[in-house]
């Protein structure tokens, strides 16, 4: 008869968590780590991530390890088909995990690669979460995304509840250094923030997650003139054309930063935000975790609609095609994006900014 969940991390003193991408999932997911360390306060805890997606996590003082993967290296040389030069890559990996000795390690993606690497670790005990595309048959043990799915980081709180770990407090969590702090002063003072600025993340991978383009720059019109907030754009290189497409049309002052901040550098400035405006992605779920005063705009997905903050709300409009995810049907129209109108997004952005920065703590089963 197999070991039950709570025996086996009660037990491991090297856990080894592997979620690869992307920077949202991390934020969400990051909530295991303290829980973790609250139930083994003297174990090695690692993360296996994509290197770029590192920072989310390379300064949370309860992990000991952040462990780069170099998994798009591996892919260029699958396509260049350099397959010695791969497998001498992934044996070095491989070598190195075991080497650490990990007695557990959990699979909190359940995608084939990831199971790959959580097989490659060697560890004794593989739990998989969701696994599928049969990574299931690289585990130990397989348990189902479960909890409440209104809630954010709801199947980790439920992957913690099955291990026995500790939940009375289950947080996002982000955490930045003395020096990205010091950028974000920097920044704040040169730019004369220092009364109040919104950080606005318009832009993420899929443009079903958009909010319509045109709409920021009035948007941002309104929060200099109804919130006294200086607008101020985040964002990476990528999306440096559209933000200065939105920044040439707005009527007053918007502080364009997109492409000019490492991933903590925007952390930090969102942590210092009178307020965050933010699609679908990684640097507007980093609100939550910081409990700055925060509007998420959903439309093509609903990852969650409970923030657990009082100072934090989801704008979503269901629609009867709601969530497409990747499969949009409106032909390009975005209608449940374009439901969210400016006025909808002040008034809302009124109550959070008046919120206290409270955690409304709720039961697995969602209720208060």
């Amino acid at each position: 008869m197999s070991e039950p969940l709570p025996t086996i991390a009660a037990r491991a003193e090297r856990i080894l968590l592997v979620r690869l991408s992307a920077i949202g999932d991390l934020v969400f997911a990051s909530p295991l780590i303290a829980a973790l360390r609250r139930a083994r306060p003297q174990a090695h805890i690692a993360w296996l991530v994509r290197p770029e997606c590192a920072p989310v996590l390379d300064r949370h003082p309860d992990l000991d390890e952040v462990i780069p993967c170099p998994i798009a290296d591996w892919d260029r040389l699958w396509q260049h088909r350099r397959l010695a030069e791969l497998a001498r890559s992934v044996g070095r990996l491989g070598a190195d995990l075991r080497a650490r000795r990990f007695d557990l390690a959990i699979d909190l993606q359940g995608l084939l690669k990831s199971g790959l690497l959580t097989r490659l670790s060697g560890a004794p005990e593989r739990i998989g979460l969701g696994s599928r595309e049969g990574s299931q048959r690289l585990m130990t043990r397989v348990l189902s995304r479960g909890g409440e799915s209104k809630r954010i980081s709801s199947e980790y709180l439920y992957l913690a509840e099955q291990l026995g770990l500790p939940v009375q407090r289950f947080d996002l969590a982000v955490h930045v250094d003395g020096e990205d702090a010091g950028f974000a002063d920097a920044v704040i003072d040169r730019e004369g923030l220092g009364r109040g600025y919104a950080a606005l993340c318009p832009f993420t991978t899929r443009p079903q997650k958009h909010w319509i383009e045109e709409r920021w720059a009035p948007l941002a019109a309104r929060l200099q003139a109804d919130l006294g907030l200086s607008p101020v754009l985040l964002g990476g290189p990528s999306d440096q054309a559209a933000a200065r497409r939105i920044t040439a049309a707005a009527a007053g002052p918007l502080v364009d930063l997109t492409g000019r901040t490492s991933l903590r550098q925007a952390a930090a400035l969102i942590q210092r935000a009178g307020l965050l405006v933010a699609v679908d992605t990684g640097l507007g779920h980093m609100g939550i975790a910081f409990g700055t005063p925060s509007l998420l705009l959903f439309g093509s997905t609903c990852p969650y609609l409970d923030t657990t903050r009082s100072n934090a709300r989801v704008l979503y409009h269901r629609l009867n095609c709601s969530p497409c995810k990747r499969r949009p049907t409106c032909s390009a129209r975005f209608d449940c994006m374009r439901a969210i109108a400016v006025d909808e997004i002040i008034a809302a952005a009124r109550e959070v900014v008046a919120a206290p920065d409270a955690r409304v703590d709720r039961g697995a089963d969602g209720s208060a």
